[in-house]
């Protein structure tokens, strides 16, 4: 089940899938980012009522809100139509989306530091990195980003919960029938 490419065209690009509505609960500089693209379509939407207030309150301090009151519940309005939680879905869906695009753009980061820190070596005539360090990095620059947080190593799984409960009862059944 792959999410529609947003971007609408049909081009050489692969949608990674929408895991779905609420997905593991996302690291915080991930919801961070979820927020910035929600609230900048908020704030898009709501350029002109969100300017006409800013004109009104320039240069005024304390009677802003007894001078601008209908500019501020205009723009009030339009934010509180706009911040919906069907926009807030479609800002996490966008991030969904766009996984492939920050993958790749880390994948360049990453090579374009390799090369510098080459040049950086030959020119000053630093000894080479060691051939495990070197591996490691390009693994982890492979890495797909993580969505979900790491499981404590303590906790069950519910992997392994299911197959305790089976053989529970498979014991069970069997000291049953004896």
């Amino acid at each position: 089940m792959a999410a529609p490419n947003p971007n609408g065209g049909g081009g050489d690009d692969v949608a990674l899938p929408m895991p779905s509505r609420n997905p593991l609960p996302l690291s915080a500089s991930q919801e961070a980012q979820i927020r910035d693209i929600y609230h900048a379509r908020v704030r898009d939407a709501c350029a002109p009522e969100i300017k006409a207030f800013a004109d009104c309150a320039l240069n005024r301090t304390f009677t802003v809100s007894f001078v601008c009151r209908e500019q501020l519940r205009a723009m009030n309005g339009c934010m509180k139509t706009h911040a919906t939680p069907a926009a807030h879905d479609a800002a996490r869906e966008e991030w969904f989306a766009k996984r492939l695009e920050r993958q790749k753009e880390r994948e360049r980061k990453a090579v374009k530091k390799a090369q510098q820190e080459d040049f950086i070596r030959e020119w000053w005539g630093l000894p080479e990195k060691d051939a495990e360090t070197r591996r490691k990095e390009e693994e982890k620059m492979r890495m797909t980003e993580r969505i979900g947080g790491y499981a404590a190593r303590d906790r069950k799984r519910w992997e392994e919960e299911q197959a305790a409960a089976a053989t529970a009862t498979a014991a069970a059944a069997a000291s049953g029938k004896r």
